[in-house]
């Protein structure tokens, strides 16, 4: 059996060819049971995000697999394959399973190392185990890659830094204040920024967050979204006292937030620390505030250049990354390659017992008055030269498969002995014991 994938990505299609081979996750069940059924895989999973489209799949035949996976998205969202086939990457075999250990760590997103990946493929394998269309080998493909992908986490620091410039800001926060627990937060302006570093500060358990704008009814809007109090754009300056962090991102041409109104603001809050996010273009907030104490103000090239510099660092971490993902990659395939020698072996001990049973069965027709001892002895050392006879290639065979050539010896151990291949489900899950 052979793995494959056939897909695209943010880095081979634009965002509405992609969307047009989308699979919501509430119909996930007509569209893999159909690849199963219709189009002759073996196991299948799907993954449909909105950065990549994905099918991982186990066929019996590459080539024809990949062909039959094509055709399946091509026929399943009526699009030509001519117009499809531009945009789509295919993997096999160790290319493939190196291709979704890389996905799942984060190496292939478009920010590196984000996590968000991880939850969304193990979904799509949920899907794929509650419709059936997981069996053994992509059983055994997820569990690993979803260890592989633990590894990464722990033994770099892929994930660690912030490389959005929302999460840049609440990273500097929390080197400022320590803990974020019990802060209270002030966004002037609802831009998206502002906003994704606001659901950045709650999520670390900033406990307030009050909202100005310029359009009231905005405020009151995206207050709403984190349970948080809108105030008049006009009153800003009268709330600075009770917050400990504010982000500005508004359309204003000049200065807002002046220096002379924030030394006020810290004698109220008795030198308490502020700290101050200014993500506007141009900036709303001068400057000349970092000169009084116990006030931190950060602007988007400040938080522009935490960024790079973290993304540096993470790539760095990924090459670290690559060498985990190559060693997994060796040990999984270990264990496809001893799934494809498990049958020939099977196949050619069950071909010598029956030999054995029957050239038992033939000289026992010749003896007469044994008893049920002597029977007992003569089929054990029957069943003992047997073992002996076999051991040494049984274990050159599982040795060699392990290896490049290992195809070659498998497949000349069934023509020598001209095997049939049996196909034992029971005796293939237990391949430790073979």
């Amino acid at each position: 059996m052979n793995i494959i994938i056939v897909g695209l990505s943010h880095k081979t299609a634009p965002v509405e060819i992609r969307e047009k081979l989308s699979f919501p996750p509430q119909t996930i069940d007509e569209p893999l049971k159909k690849l199963c059924n219709t189009y002759g895989i073996n196991e299948g999973v799907i993954v449909s995000t909105c950065n990549r489209v994905e099918v991982f799949a186990v066929t019996p035949d590459i080539e024809k697999g990949l062909w039959q996976v094509k055709r399946f998205l091509s026929e399943y969202h009526n699009i030509p394959l001519n117009e499809l086939d531009e945009h789509l990457y295919t993997y096999e075999s160790e290319e493939a399973v190196k291709h979704l250990f890389r996905v799942v760590s984060g190496l292939d997103s478009m920010v590196i190392g984000e996590p968000q990946i991880f939850g969304q493929i193990k979904d799509a394998y949920g899907y794929a185990v509650q419709h059936v269309t997981a069996g053994i080998i992509i059983n055994k493909l997820f569990h690993k890659t979803f260890s592989v992908a633990k590894r990464i986490r722990t033994e770099t620091r892929i994930g660690s830094s912030a490389v959005s410039i929302s999460y840049a800001a609440v990273e500097l926060a929390k080197k400022i204040f320590g803990i974020m627990e019990g802060k209270t937060a002030m966004l002037i302006g609802a831009g998206e920024m502002a906003e994704l570093a606001a659901r950045h500060l709650l999520s670390n358990g900033v406990k307030e967050i009050m909202v100005a704008n310029r359009t009231y009814e905005r405020a009151v809007e995206i207050a709403r979204l984190f349970s948080g109090t809108p105030i008049m754009f006009r009153e800003f300056g009268h709330y600075l006292k009770k917050v400990d962090i504010v982000i500005v991102s508004t359309a204003a041409p000049k200065f807002i937030i002046h220096p002379e109104q924030i030394e006020d603001v810290i004698k109220e809050r008795k030198n308490k620390s502020m700290f101050f996010i200014d993500i506007s273009v141009p900036r709303n907030i001068d400057p000349l505030i970092n000169n009084i104490d116990n006030v931190y103000l950060y602007d988007i090239d400040d938080l522009e250049g935490v960024v790079t510099a973290n993304l540096k660092e993470r790539h760095k971490e990924a090459k670290e990354a690559e060498k985990i993902i190559t060693e997994e990659v060796e040990k999984f395939y270990r264990w496809i390659k001893s799934l494809d020698v498990v049958p020939a072996i099977i196949s050619l001990r069950k071909k010598f017992e029956r030999m054995k049973d029957e050239e038992v069965k033939e000289a026992l027709a010749l003896l007469k008055g044994l008893s049920d001892e002597q029977l007992k002895i003569i089929d054990k050392m029957a069943g003992a030269i047997i073992k002996k006879i076999l051991h040494t290639p049984l274990t050159h065979l599982k040795k060699e498969s392990n290896k490049v050539e290992g195809d070659f010896y498998i497949e000349a151990a069934r023509k020598l002995f001209d095997l049939e291949e049996e196909a034992v489900v029971e005796e293939v899950k237990e391949i430790k014991k073979v």
